[in-house]
């Protein structure tokens, strides 16, 4: 196949083949501009929402006390694990069946796809409410041991059909690449949420807790549904049939994600279960906050890829040569963006835990630093694991997820009995070191999958930085260790900006910008 590319490719009039190279030049330039685009874009909803959930937090605090904190906790807790179970994970497989759709150009298509998602969300959200209704009082006696919460979780399975019926127009808005008007439902939601939820608490105290989850509910459907009603879509016709037998591979993939996701939380449950027996509640609470900081602080790059790179690989999953590229391209992107807000947040670790929290956190920035060194590989990790979803392969990825789970788990258990807290961050980044080899293999086993040559090259220099940016933390005289600290951080910045700006020329995409603004 090669072979004949490259005779085609020889046949060529040199002024043909600099036309053909400029034309690849100029669309890979517009990839990695997508992914910067949408990188910058989410990160900074997450960095709002982070904000606005902050100042949630305190005014619940203040006004509702410890007691509201912890119903809220309890009511909302059995809520989501209904739902994330009785909606069959149609909210996130629903995304790849209407990207693939949309990608075809085909309308009748995309209306038909549009129209499964919706009929299915319906359902999955009456499911969710009636499991709920049916419930409420065994629900309230778990969560409160009394029946005094029967009512409260009956007003509530109302929430759980909203925000079934939410998140499928959140789905079509992903699917069909409406991103802008994604990214406004999301911020607009919270900052309304906010607003509305606070009157609540101000003048009805802890009743008024059950309404602000309906309001809020009741906001991010209305922004959602004015938004999807933006995607022009044909009037089609869709039998019963029909419906069942396009949704029905949406919720096999769906409820595959669904079994992974419950691994890990059920991961994460035995984790912390061990170290409260080994090392007391002090360790689980340290544990959280370690992971907390670097998590929400990382969480720009990975929310991206969600929302963006994983429909854009749905819509060409097909073609294996198109997926190898867009792979390396975000895998690229990922690291060039992350090799300077690593080395930052290494340098400034002991200030951004006090300032989370507070100085009695301190024990956890040895822990928080090691996971740092794992989270490029997990940049990694991430975008070759998303082939497996685009392509629809859900037995497959849970297959995987299951091995991953069981590695994992193994791997915090051993290294916290053997090193304690910082032996967690060692584990994090064996773990990922292990996925990014285990998803690899398999991709080149199956889809014939490899990394451009460029990328290792990338891999190799950014990595090197975060690791010599983490080594500066060991140096004892505290001025050189933060004159060492800043020097990496700013070889850091300038060898990304060149090579992102050698990508898709980042001179010109802000100069644009500013144009349009």
């Amino acid at each position: 196949m090669d072979k004949n590319n490259n005779s085609e490719e020889e046949q060529l009039s040199p002024e043909a083949q600099q036309l053909k190279k400029t034309i690849a030049d100029k669309e890979d330039q517009s990839s990695y501009r997508q992914i910067f685009k949408a990188t910058s874009l989410f990160g900074g909803v997450q960095v709002i929402n982070i904000v606005i959930g902050i100042i949630r937090v305190k005014f619940i605090a203040v006004l509702l006390g410890t007691a509201g904190v912890g119903i809220m906790g309890l009511l909302n807790a059995p809520l989501q694990l209904i739902i994330s179970i009785a909606g069959l994970g149609i909210a996130f497989s629903a995304v790849r069946d209407i990207s693939e759709a949309q990608g075809t150009g085909d309308k009748t298509r995309i209306a038909k796809t549009i129209f499964t998602v919706k009929r299915w969300t319906w359902f999955t959200g009456l499911l969710a409410a009636v499991i709920t209704l049916s419930l409420s009082p065994l629900l309230s006696q778990w969560s409160f041991g009394n029946g005094d919460y029967t009512w409260a979780f009956v007003w509530l399975s109302v929430t759980l059909f909203l925000q079934a019926i939410s998140d499928g127009q959140k789905a079509i808005l992903q699917g069909m690449r409406r991103l802008q008007d994604l990214a406004k439902a999301g911020v607009i939601g919270s900052a309304l949420g906010l607003v509305t939820s606070i009157p609540l608490y101000y003048f009805f105290g802890l009743e008024g807790i059950v309404p602000s989850f309906i309001v809020t509910a009741l906001t991010v459907l209305f922004l959602t549904w004015y938004f999807s009603r933006k995607v022009k879509i044909e009037k089609v016709a869709l039998t019963p049939k029909e419906t069942w037998n396009k949704g029905k591979g949406m919720a096999k993939l769906g409820l595959s994600m669904t079994l992974a996701g419950f691994l890990g939380t059920l991961s994460t449950y035995i984790l912390n279960a061990y170290i409260s027996n080994s090392g007391g509640v002090e360790h689980v609470g340290l544990y959280n906050a370690g992971w907390g900081v670097v998590g929400q602080y990382t969480g720009i790059v990975f929310t991206a890829m969600a929302t963006d790179y994983f429909p854009r690989l749905s819509a060409i999953q097909s073609d294996n040569l198109k997926v190898r590229k867009l792979v390396s391209q975000q895998a690229e992107t990922a690291l060039l963006i992350m090799a300077p807000l690593l080395a930052l947040l290494i340098v400034t670790m002991p200030l951004a835990v006090r300032v989370l929290y507070t100085a009695a956190f301190l024990p956890i920035v040895m822990f928080a630093n090691l996971t740092v060194l794992g989270m490029q590989l997990k940049a990694v990790s991430w975008s070759m694991g998303y082939v497996f979803l685009a392509k629809g392969d859900g037995r497959l990825f849970l297959i995987l997820e299951i091995i991953s789970a069981t590695v994992i788990l193994g791997l915090n258990l051993l290294f916290y009995y053997l090193y304690g807290l910082n032996g967690l961050g060692i584990s994090f980044i064996l773990s990922f070191l292990f996925g990014v080899i285990l998803s690899y293999t398999v991709l080149r086993s199956k889809y014939k999958f490899s990394f451009s040559k460029k990328f290792y090259g990338r891999f190799a220099i950014t990595y090197s930085l975060v690791i010599v940016s983490f080594i500066t933390v060991f140096i004892p005289n505290e001025t050189m260790k933060y004159a060492a600290g800043l020097s990496v951080l700013i070889v850091a910045v300038i060898y990304s900006y060149y090579k992102l700006n050698e990508l898709m020329d980042i001179k010109q995409l802000v100069i644009n910008k500013f144009n349009k603004l």
